[in-house]
């Protein structure tokens, strides 16, 4: 009984490394770049390759029970064109390269975009080849299409609802072809070792920045008597303010915009926005998505304004790398940078 009990277990530990060998593991991501080998490939009768199926056995049990040559040949030729499109479908999936592509931060309640690049670097054209995360609702009629020439790549970007901030994790993504009859179904699963950074919501009429005075939060007056730059025009600048000589500069027909000048005034604070400063009363996402909304109207009105938010320290500036540095703590605050953060239906 004991030897029994062992060969049964060493038997089913070789299974277990069998299967394990070439079945994708359900926790493990795929980092770089993937090549869509013969082990990643699996392939099924669809449900038209079924009832061509059934059509066949007809066929065949016609042909013996009348003794049909034709129907014979008919029958083996048909089964023929059917065995060319199995090889032919899994050649048009299979040796196809993955990679991940750019990710960009959303806010919380838009659609964050993943992009997938698929490379083609064989000598043979794919044709409807099918990409969606394998968790929408039909599997049969999947969003992004893409056929790729030999030699190219084609780029599908995969979007995800989102419902709170913080790290967002997609979901397995599985590609599948049904080219060139629709007698098989072939498919892969890619898990991409991605993921979106998802800031928290503005504030829909949010209070007006704390211009001055009040929570230690006070604002350098813009005014008319020091040249502090320029900034790109925004609508309500007065075509005094129009910076003429640098944009005489600038070729419109080349990227050129239009650029104002930028004035501050001589006395006052600068403008701090400070997350301690904003009443306890109000909830830690309520206060999150205010300083959201101040972030951006600050930078919106070319605003230097300094950021606190705990133990971040940020000093009086603009531009596009310190709203990105403000964002990003605002969106992990209280989170853990190393853990994906459950959002929106990611797994």
């Amino acid at each position: 009984m004991a030897q029994a009990l062992q060969k049964a277990g060493g038997l089913r530990a070789r299974l277990r490394r069998a299967t394990g060998a070439w079945l994708p593991r359900a926790g493990r991501l795929d980092a770089g770049e993937v090549v869509l080998r013969q082990r990643r490939v699996f392939i099924v009768p669809s449900r038209a390759g079924l009832g061509f199926a059934v059509l066949l056995a007809v066929l065949l049990i016609g042909s013996v029970n009348y003794a049909l040559g034709l129907g014979f040949a008919l029958t083996f030729l048909a089964l023929s064109c059917a065995l060319v499109d199995m090889v032919a479908t899994y050649r048009n999936l299979a040796h196809l390269a993955l990679q991940q592509g750019r990710i960009a931060p959303v806010f919380a309640g838009q659609e964050a975009q993943f992009e997938l690049q698929v490379f083609n670097r064989t000598r043979l054209a794919r044709y409807a080849v099918r990409a969606d995360f394998a968790d929408a609702a039909n599997v049969d009629d999947m969003r992004h299409v893409a056929d790729i020439a030999p030699g190219a790549h084609a780029i599908l970007a995969l979007s995800v609802p989102t419902l709170r901030r913080g790290w967002l994790a997609p979901a397995r993504v599985r590609l599948s072809t049904r080219f060139p009859l629709g007698l098989f179904t072939a498919w892969s699963y890619w898990r991409p070792a991605a993921r979106a950074l998802v800031y928290p919501r503005p504030e829909d009429g949010a209070p007006s920045l704390p211009l001055g005075g009040g929570s230690g939060s006070s604002l350098r007056a813009a005014g008319h008597d020091d040249f502090a730059g320029v900034r790109n025009y925004q609508a309500g600048d007065s075509p005094r303010q129009l910076a003429w000589r640098q944009i005489a500069r600038l070729d419109p027909q080349f990227g050129g915009a239009l650029v104002s000048k930028h004035f501050e005034g001589g006395g006052g604070d600068e403008l701090v926005l400070d997350f301690d400063a904003l009443p306890a009363t109000l909830d830690l996402e309520l206060r999150l998505s205010r300083l959201t909304r101040w972030v951006l109207e600050a930078e919106s009105r070319a605003l230097p304004y300094a950021f606190r938010l705990g133990a971040l320290r940020l000093p009086a500036a603009l531009g596009a790398a310190h709203q990105a540095a403000c964002l990003r703590a605002l969106a992990l605050h209280g989170m853990n940078e190393g853990l994906a953060h459950d959002n929106g239906g990611a797994p």
